[in-house]
């Protein structure tokens, strides 16, 4: 039984006296069928062409100095965060990435890494990066406080973004929901057209906050990674 609005987000809830929540993390990996694996199929067609869009993509952000499988890695990080959302969309099925303790995994420690990087290989330029180009020079040591507080805060503005928009929607639809079973005849079609109409948005809202998390995380990178030439 619910006890409240929130405890559908709950990952420790009991299923069979075990906590199986956490399992939709990798359920669609382990639930792919083989057709994904042989070539040439339409499924397979269509995941090498959204494959390839976004690897030129991130190659272009990233630029001529990001180091070795980065483009790699921001793709297996989108098809994570996608698969993930998407598999929140099914009934009965725990969306991770609606959980701090997911979202605030992914962005910290890739933050931190980048951080670490930056400081360590580029710190002239991550310094440079603390006072944008044309700052009076009066503003100076109040763009370095604003700029280490917008550095500092990147992380939970990555795990916040992501699992906030996952959970608006689902919470939607969920108030909705519990509306049918006491709804008359007459706002019984307006509620499952509702319904209808949150579930393609937040299919949307699923490939939209996979993209923006990658395409972030990429930003990131290319201001770490920067080669004088």
């Amino acid at each position: 039984m619910m006890t409240n609005l929130f405890s559908i987000f709950d990952p420790s809830t009991q299923i069979m006296n075990l906590s199986l929540n956490w399992l939709s993390t990798m359920l669609i990996f382990i639930l792919l069928p083989t057709m994904y694996w042989m070539n040439p199929t339409r499924h397979m067609t269509m995941l090498n062409l959204i494959n390839n869009t976004l690897k030129k993509e991130f190659s272009t952000l990233l630029g001529i100095s990001h180091f070795s499988g980065s483009t790699l890695m921001m793709l297996s990080l989108f098809i994570f965060i996608i698969m993930n959302n998407s598999m929140g969309l099914f009934p009965y099925i725990f969306t991770a990435t609606s959980h701090p303790m997911l979202t605030v995994s992914l962005a910290f420690p890739l933050w931190m890494t980048l951080m670490m990087y930056g400081w360590f290989n580029n710190t002239m330029h991550m310094l440079a990066h603390l006072v944008p180009q044309g700052t009076p020079p009066a503003l100076t040591v109040f763009m370095v406080c604003i700029e280490s507080i917008s550095n500092i805060i990147r992380p939970l503005t990555l795990a916040v973004r992501l699992a906030a928009n996952m959970i608006a929607g689902h919470l939607l639809m969920t108030l909705l929901g519990n509306q049918g079973p006491s709804a008359n005849m007459i706002s019984l079609p307006l509620i499952i057209t509702t319904q209808i109409a949150l579930i393609t948005l937040e299919t949307a809202v699923a490939m939209i906050q996979a993209y923006v998390f990658a395409v972030l995380v990429t930003l990131y990178i290319s201001e770490t990674t920067y080669v004088n030439t």
